[in-house]
This record gives structure tokens, C-alpha cells and sequence, in this order.
């Protein structure tokens, strides 16, 4: 039996969106499912779509995910080179054979007549296939045409009559008429490969045992069996998976500002939520569990749990999924990963950094939420005294007044500034003067953070502002309250 052999082989267009991301992680778990090996092949041929530094953007994204593919163009392995456009000699001479063959052809023909051909179907409302001239011309012909230097393509050669069946491991079996199949090119001008050909030949050469990609390429399945026959070569398992939609019924698109993974990461969600959340759109256990590790991923998946149903990316979902990893953490690791954010957003040195990620912990979903609950610790927002009012509280601006004065007393008596020492100071003033805890706690919050919310009550917020800040934030309350 042979090794299972997977390849993930992304095209560095700039970013790795959800949908590559997802085609990843099924690659590598097929592959570590079986104890195999997860290749990683850049596909490149497409120059007009490179981008710079993607191909860092690709790796960055798969070592941030754990998805550690064990050949590649930056590790190597016994099947390189593994970026195609370094492959180019290996494309003309297969491209070549291919010809010999008899699944291939030499096409002269020019820009201009294969524009003319498309013009023509597109006034004639049908979809442009290539008519075959070349297809004709005599080996001595060929040859002529060659010596003189002629530019050409190499294209497939299609039998005109018959059909093609092709197995899916999740769509089944698919049967199409020949005579629908177009006469592709496989090798084009410049001298590199197309995306179809590229890939059988690699995928043969670099004996990948299963193909993983999105259902749109179903239809370009015949044309790769084939080749294959052509070639005499094994075909591989097939894998097509559906595509993943957002609400509406539309394709996730880049362009039309749906996020890419380094979006989501840049907002503060985790990786493992992220790739978790991935891993089912499109496949399920089998069982009512929602939350798995990357090893756990690897021991359950399996392709009979692929569905053929398009997926729908939920992002509040994904949101969900990502606080309860949040929430799931310890308070010392959530307060390392958010120490960058409050870095951001708080310069002031007296506030405990340590005492706001005990109160935020349970209250973030995504990282990037945390600016939203910090913006009062450097500056107190402009707020009006209505605020003070609250009515279950029972606070009004006369009770409201009386409370932050006798807080301002009895903090600014208190040397030692901690939590608990203020919290019993309040609690036994609070019990002095014969009120309501929130007649107290209510305006005291109220005046350090100027908002209608925050993270913590009244002596949480004393603590982390620390006493000049918080019996400063007091004084400007009951100014307002006079």
C-alpha cells in the first residue's frame, strides 16, 4: 500500500483567504490522519497574479496555524524543485512527450484569430471552445513551423466521441460526453505550464496519492484523467470540497471585503479557533462536539464526513467559538496576548494591567473588543450627570453627591491602595451611612469611567486606576453633581 502523499499548493496572489485555508488543513489532516506526508508546492506560473512577498505570507500563515508540511521549497525534499516556475524545463518535456503520445498538439494559432473565435461565441451566446485548426496539420508541417522559429502552444487532445468517468471520494461517480470537453492549453507561449497541466504533472512526479480542492475545478476532472491515461500514469483520490458561501448565498470574495485569515488574526482571534471553526465548514465528526484540538482533528477526521453541501461562513459564530477559547485560557495567558493591545491604547503608568485582565477575561470574545473596554483609562470621557442616575441602583444626583464625597474622605486616607483594603473601606462607609451598596459602588463608577458600562464595578476600578487618578476622576464628579 502506498504512502499517503498530500500537497497543498497555494498561488502567492497576497493572502490566504478562509476558503485556502480550509483546503490546507483537510490536505494536512488526510495526510497526518494516515501517518503520511503534507507537501507544500508553490504554484507560480500565473505571473500576472504574483504578488510579492506572498509566498512569506503563505508560510507565516501555516506556521501560525501548526500545519507543518514536511517537503517544501524553504525545507526541500526529494521531489523539488517545489516552486513551478523553477519546474519549467520538466513542463516542455512532458508537454513535449505528451505529443508524442498522441494526447497532445502544436498550436500556431495567433492572438488574434483565438480572439476573433472568442468574439464569435460571444455573439452567438455559447461558450467559446477551441475549434481544432491546428489540430490537423501534418508532422512535417509541424516541424517546419517549428525550425522558424514560430511562436506556439501546446494543447490537449480530446477524443471527439466517447466519454470520460472520473471518482470523487465525496460527489462520486461523474460521467462526461467528450465532445463538451475544450482542447485546452497545456503549455503556453512563454514556455510555462497552465494550472491543469502543472498539476497533473507534478502531482504524478511528486507521487501524491490524494487531491485535495474546491468543488469548482469538478468540471476540469475529466481533462485530468486524460492526461494521466495519456501518460499511463495512477490516478490519484480525488477530494473536491464544497464551497464555502456567506449569508445570502454568495462566494466568499476578497474583493468584496470579506476577510482573509490574517485579517481575522490581526483582529485578535486565535488561530485555534480559527482553524477549528474551518475544520467544519464542510465536515463533521459525526458527534455533537464543536470544540477540537489540531491532534484531535487529526485522530477523528475522515472523508466520509465530508458533505457535498456548500458551507456557510458564520462569522458570528466564529466569534463565539473564539471567546469561549478565550475564556477557556488562563488569566496569565490571555494577559500575555493582551498586553500588546493595551500597550496600544493605554499609556497611563499607575493602572494595574494585571487586575484588567482578571476583569476582562471573561468579557472579550475577540481580542481587538479590548479597545472598546480600555478607552476611559488614559482620558474620562466627556459624560453627563444623568449618567449618575440609575434606578434599580436607587441613585439620584443629591444621593449620588453625598456618596462620592464620603468616598473622597475615606480614599484619600487610605495608604494602602489594593483591592481588598478598598473594598472593605467602602463596604464598612457604606454600612456607616445606612445605604444601598449600589448608592455608593454606582456613583463611584459612574465618575472614574464616564460610560454606562465598564470592566468591573466601583472598586475594581479604583484599583486599577490607582488612587491620584481615581480620587482626581471623584473630584471631577462631584463638581459636575454641585
Amino acid at each position: 500500500m502506498r504512502e499517503t502523499r498530500t500537497r497543498f499548493a497555494p498561488s502567492p496572489t497576497g493572502y490566504m483567504h478562509i476558503g485556502n485555508l480550509r483546503t490546507a488543513l483537510y490536505t494536512y489532516l488526510i495526510a497526518k490522519h494516515d501517518n503520511g506526508k503534507f507537501i507544500l508546492r508553490i504554484e507560480d506560473t500565473d505571473q500576472k497574479r504574483y504578488v510579492e512577498d506572498a509566498v512569506d505570507v503563505i508560510y507565516k500563515t501555516l506556521n501560525i496555524v501548526g500545519l507543518k508540511h514536511d517537503e517544501g521549497p524553504d525545507i526541500g525534499g526529494d521531489y523539488g524543485p517545489y516552486v513551478q516556475s523553477e519546474r519549467r524545463d520538466i513542463y516542455k518535456k512532458y508537454a513535449k512527450k505528451l505529443v508524442e503520445l498522441g494526447g497532445a498538439y502544436y498550436c500556431f494559432c495567433s492572438r488574434e484569430r483565438l480572439d476573433s473565435l472568442r468574439k464569435q461565441a460571444e455573439e452567438n451566446k455559447t461558450t467559446f471552445k477551441y475549434d481544432g485548426h491546428c489540430k490537423s496539420l501534418s508532422k512535417e508541417e509541424v516541424e517546419e513551423r517549428l525550425a522558424a522559429g514560430e511562436p506556439y502552444t501546446i494543447r490537449q487532445l480530446i477524443p471527439e466521441t466517447g466519454k470520460t468517468t472520473f471518482e470523487d471520494a465525496v460527489y462520486g461517480s461523474i460521467t462526461v460526453e467528450n465532445s463538451e470537453l475544450d482542447e485546452g492549453v497545456l503549455l503556453k507561449t512563454d514556455g510555462l505550464p497552465t494550472y491543469n497541466f502543472a498539476n497533473v504533472v507534478d502531482d504524478n512526479l511528486m507521487g501524491i496519492t490524494h487531491v485535495i480542492r474546491g468543488s469548482e475545478y469538478l468540471s476540469s476532472a475529466p481533462k485530468y484523467n486524460l492526461l494521466y491515461n495519456a501518460f499511463g500514469w495512477e490516478i490519484p483520490t480525488y477530494i473536491h470540497l464544497p464551497l464555502i458561501m456567506k449569508e445570502g448565498g454568495r462566494k466568499l470574495s476578497k474583493r468584496e471585503g470579506d476577510a482573509s485569515f490574517e485579517d481575522f488574526y490581526e483582529k485578535g482571534y486565535l488561530a485555534e479557533a480559527i482553524t477549528n471553526y474551518i475544520a467544519l465548514l464542510g465536515w463533521s465528526p459525526g458527534t455533537e462536539q464543536e470544540f477540537f484540538t489540531l491532534n484531535e482533528l487529526i485522530e477523528q477526521f475522515d472523508i466520509k464526513g465530508l458533505s457535498k453541501s456548500p458551507a456557510v461562513f458564520d462569522v458570528n459564530k466564529l466569534r463565539w467559538m473564539n471567546g469561549e477559547y478565550i475564556r477557556k485560557m488562563s488569566v496569565e495567558d490571555f494577559h500575555k496576548l493582551a498586553l500588546p493591545y493595551y500597550k496600544k491604547y493605554i499609556s497611563s503608568p499607575d493602572a494595574d494591567l494585571n487586575l484588567l485582565s482578571k476583569l476582562l477575561h471573561t468579557r472579550v470574545d475577540v481580542l481587538e473588543d479590548i479597545e472598546d473596554h480600555v478607552d476611559f483609562i488614559d482620558t474620562l470621557p466627556q459624560y453627563d450627570i444623568d449618567l449618575f442616575i440609575h434606578k434599580r441602583m436607587k441613585t439620584t444626583h443629591d444621593n449620588a453627591l453625598a456618596s462620592l464625597e464620603k468616598a473622597y474622605e475615606v480614599l484619600a486616607d487610605l495608604e494602602d491602595w489594593r483591592e481588598d483594603t478598598i473594598h472593605e473601606l467602602l463596604f464598612d462607609t457604606i454600612k456607616e451611612m445606612g445605604i444601598k451598596n449600589g448608592q455608593m459602588l454606582w456613583p463611584i463608577r459612574t465618575a472614574l469611567s464616564g460610560k454606562p458600562s465598564s470592566p468591573g464595578g466601583g472598586t475594581d476600578l479604583l484599583a486599577l486606576l490607582g488612587k491620584n487618578e481615581s480620587l482626581k476622576r471623584i473630584k471631577i464628579g462631584m463638581e459636575k453633581l454641585s
